[in-house]
């Protein structure tokens, strides 16, 4: 039998917007969603997307890009003023910059159509489960890494790994929001604060990191990289 998605709070079946300005993909998400147990409601523009948060209070956005009225960036950057839950792009746009800007206006994740089914239940059962394990926990896990966010320690099969401060900041951070991608700037932010940094800096200091905490690499299964947009904590 399969298990039905549950709100943690309240045992209810997770609620799931579908914001799209074409009914069959809203019809396919509907029927796909529904039938693997979660709640679903469907909106075809931004004004009407944010009419309906605000009064139903998703647990979860499902937000396509090209929309009549407001475009899913703007609905993005209005939404995140006042609405935590995680809302994931879907869009045929797939150019580095179009990722990058929904991701820095506060989306947890992008993808392109067309898509499988399969990844995008993946990344929403991720997305939901940052949510739900939203406290900072004093020991992250990875694999062989273990991370010790109160003692700032970090172990890789079991012998301490030596960070300098900014790897460790990079590493904390990443971990944090483990399965979220986080663009270059959000993370030069978070690790720097308001100190310029360029790109090269950043660059150098995960590769420095991966050479401490991976088993290859060159290869990395932690640390990884979204292609021209940011990182992933694995």
């Amino acid at each position: 039998m399969r298990s039905v998605p549950l709100s943690v709070a309240a045992e209810q079946p997770v609620r799931v917007l579908v914001v799209d300005d074409e009914p069959a993909v809203r019809r396919m998400l509907r029927t796909s969603l529904s039938a693997r147990g979660y709640q679903v409601t469907e909106a075809s523009s931004g004004p009407e997307a944010i009419e309906w948060i605000t009064t139903s209070r998703p647990e979860l956005v499902l937000l396509d890009l090209g929309l009549p009225g407001m475009s899913g960036i703007e609905v993005t950057r209005v939404l995140r003023e006042w609405f935590s839950s995680p809302i994931i792009v879907l869009s045929v746009q797939d150019q580095e910059r179009d990722k990058v800007a929904a991701l820095d206006a506060g989306a947890d994740d992008f993808l392109t159509k067309p898509f499988g089914l399969s990844e995008l239940l993946a990344r929403m059962r991720a997305a939901l489960r940052r949510v739900h394990h939203a406290v900072e926990q004093p020991v992250v896990t990875s694999g062989e890494l273990v991370i010790d966010m109160a003692a700032r320690q970090v172990r890789l099969a079991g012998k301490p790994v030596a960070l300098t401060p900014t790897e460790y900041d990079i590493l904390r951070v990443l971990a944090r929001h483990a399965g979220k991608v986080l663009t270059h700037k959000q993370l030069m932010t978070e690790v720097w604060g308001h100190l310029q940094q360029d790109l090269h800096t950043l660059r150098v200091n995960v590769s420095n990191l991966r050479k401490k905490v991976e088993q290859e690499p060159s290869h990395p299964q932690i640390v990884v990289t979204e292609p021209g947009v940011g990182y992933r904590f694995t």
